[in-house]
């Protein structure tokens, strides 16, 4: 999950950490509330992207692959803004 998001930010020419506990200190708190598309939402071991709408897009697992799911599907224990 976090080297998917780490991916995402590369490509747009970011810098963040690689490790989902790591990227739970990057850039800087935001609240769930006040997300916006582009937010990471971190959870218990496992991040997504916040694409809006109450929605997330991340990387599930190996045999799932790629998912959009509901933001607050698990217990959210932080939102970064990196932009």
């Amino acid at each position: 999950c976090s080297g998917f998001i780490y991916r995402i930010y590369s490509n747009f020419g970011y810098s963040i950490s690689r490790t989902s506990y790591q990227q739970r200190s990057d850039g800087k708190e935001v609240s769930y509330e006040n997300a916006q598309p582009g937010d990471i939402i971190c959870y218990d071991g496992h991040v997504a992207l916040y694409i809006g709408g109450g929605y997330i897009v991340h990387a599930s697992t190996a045999k799932t692959g790629i998912k959009l799911g509901k933001a607050n599907y698990r217990s959210i224990l932080s939102v970064r803004r990196i932009i």
